[in-house]
């Protein structure tokens, strides 16, 4: 996916309760080529399907502008009835910048989408956050005051004139809302009360729009004024959320609905946290939480984080150790099972056959190297031969955290081993990637060569991947060279009962340095070119040398701290 431009569009269609119908809906996005259908999330209380896919811009406008189509077809928004607002059979259309594409061109291919939408279907179509044409229609909460009901008489008003398409009423489609916003998480968080209104104040509590202020702080006083006339309000606790308090019948429970709109000012584990002290406040409890739709790799490991800096436990584990500590955490796992693999972005949109050897047994992956084929070689081996040597450190580190009487030290020993997390998991990156610059000096090699510009071309695609393939084992080099400060920190004040660990991550790291410096030398022999070769050879040397006088240095205080 390098390169590509991606948007996801999550639009959310007024019917949760019909699969039917919205597997007809969904259908008409998985015709286009080019698009990925991340998730259906369909609500029966709510009466609303969240429905999220991805893809390079024109696939993706195409495939939305299809769903908004069938949606009107299908969806009779003059029956409709549900927990959650809405104004039309597509209620809400986001386009969501995900990768090589900024907010500016987003915004400009969901004025595309509308402009579209509202020449070729008789809906009315409003736009809103990057993409609203004015400042008043830039919450969606706005657009939508007043609901499906109140529409027709909206349409009446020239203020509420759409954006595009007709100014009138559909009263089976009803009006649908286009935009262009940040990544956004619906989450809910569930609480041991059936109580709206107690949920409510919770939720004033914790949005950043929090309440209104009224006279002796009375819930039934006069609401208070300034001297222009505008309502004053008490804000919330967290910035960039809007909440809302509701009861699913479905669960039986009371929940506090979030949207929250920024998770770099708020992440999803402070509003879980500023929740819960509302709640114990409030004489409630949370106890558990869901999030609807996908959500950010990032999200879930920054939760994990803070879950285990709250047990005072070393952050430096695995991205696995990590999710499972934030499901626990966030009880993402009480109303229903949390499969990662189907809520996380990342992991629902990865090609399992992108690192096949990496996602191989131990077994397969030595038969694999043992067999015929040249590749993986020793390029591959020694990136694999680092990763291995940069988790003995992390084992050690984490050992030392959690180590009986180092309590005042295990912050220390936790930023180490992440360090060695983020150097374990480039290693394992370059195993795969070291193959793969093998194959391409082998696909160069066997392009034509009949003409002279076949001939051309071969020879360029030839240097391009050979020095593809030099730049692999030196990036090796360098991430396994990082990794020698963490074992020496390990064999000087890390846990006495696993210094020899290491010392064999020592012997590791060396090994995989010396194995990928071989990889570029028998790979800079096809190089016709003095400059690069000097350059780079220098640089291959230097961390070679480095690398055998680190290794010494460490072996030499291991075996002095074991005798």
């Amino acid at each position: 996916m390098a390169g590509r431009q991606l948007i996801e569009c999550v639009p959310n269609f007024s019917e949760g309760r019909d699969l039917s119908i919205i597997k007809q809906i969904t259908d008409e996005i998985e015709k286009i080529d080019g698009v990925k259908l991340l998730d259906v999330d369909p609500g029966k209380a709510t009466n609303r399907t969240v429905v999220t896919f991805v893809g390079e811009p024109e696939p993706v406008l195409e495939a939305a502008f299809m769903a908004i189509k069938k949606a009107a077809e299908l969806i009779d928004m003059s029956k409709q009835k549900g927990e959650h607002p809405r104004m039309g059979a597509t209620d809400v259309c986001p386009l969501i910048p995900i990768a090589n594409i900024s907010m500016e061109q987003t915004v400009k291919y969901a004025l595309k989408l509308a402009r579209r939408a509202g020449r070729e279907l008789d809906i009315p179509f409003y736009m809103y956050e990057n993409a609203a044409t004015r400042p008043e229609r830039r919450n969606l909460a706005n657009i939508r005051s007043g609901e499906y009901e109140g529409l027709e008489k909206k349409l009446e008003d020239p203020k509420w004139k759409p954006d595009f398409g007709p100014a009138k009423f559909n009263p089976r489609a009803g009006a649908t809302v286009i935009g262009a916003r940040d990544f956004l998480i619906a989450y809910n968080i569930n609480l041991n009360t059936t109580s709206v209104r107690r949920a409510n104040s919770i939720a004033f509590d914790i949005r950043e729009n929090g309440r209104l202020k009224r006279e002796g702080g009375k819930l039934n006083g006069k609401v208070l004024h300034d001297k222009k006339g505008n309502p004053l309000r008490q804000k919330g606790k967290c910035k960039s959320v809007k909440a809302i308090g509701w009861y699913i019948e479905e669960y039986g429970i009371a929940q506090i609905s979030m949207n929250l709109t920024n998770i770099n000012v708020t992440p999803l584990h402070k509003a879980f946290e500023e929740t819960n002290k509302s709640a114990n406040k409030r004489g409630m409890r949370v106890t558990g939480s869901e999030i609807v739709g996908l959500v950010p790799l990032k999200v879930m490991l920054d939760a994990g984080k803070h879950f285990l800096i709250k047990q005072k436990r070393s952050v430096g584990v695995s991205e696995k150790e990590l999710i499972h500590i934030a499901v626990k955490s966030l009880g993402l796992d009480e109303l229903s099972p949390f499969d990662p693999n189907k809520k996380i972005i990342e992991f629902v949109m990865r090609d399992e056959m992108q690192n096949p050897l990496v996602n191989q047994s131990l077994i397969q992956f030595a038969d694999e190297t043992a067999s015929e084929s040249p590749a993986p070689g020793g390029g591959s081996i020694s990136a694999y031969v680092g990763s291995l040597g940069a988790a003995l450190g992390i084992m050690v580190a984490n050992l030392s955290s959690h180590k009986r009487g180092w309590d005042n030290k295990w912050e220390n020993f936790s930023k180490i081993a992440d360090k060695g997390q983020a150097l374990k998991d480039k290693l394992l990156g370059l195993v795969d990637e070291d193959t793969r610059a093998f194959n391409g000096i082998i696909d160069a090699f066997r392009l034509p060569k009949v003409s002279s510009e076949d001939k051309r071309i071969r020879k360029e695609a030839i240097v391009s991947a050979t020095k593809h393939a030099i730049e692999i084992p030196l990036e090796v080099m360098k991430t396994s060279a990082l990794v020698f400060p963490l074992l020496k920190e390990m064999a000087v004040s890390g846990n006495p009962n696993s210094i020899s660990d290491a010392g064999v991550g020592a012997l590791c790291t060396k090994a995989a340095v010396h194995g990928a410096f071989l990889n570029v030398l028998i790979n800079i022999k096809g190089i016709d070119d003095d400059k690069y070769l000097k350059k780079t050879m220098a640089t291959a040397k230097k961390i070679l040398k480095e690398a055998y006088s680190k290794e010494k240095e460490i072996i030499t205080l291991v075996e002095k701290a074991i005798k």
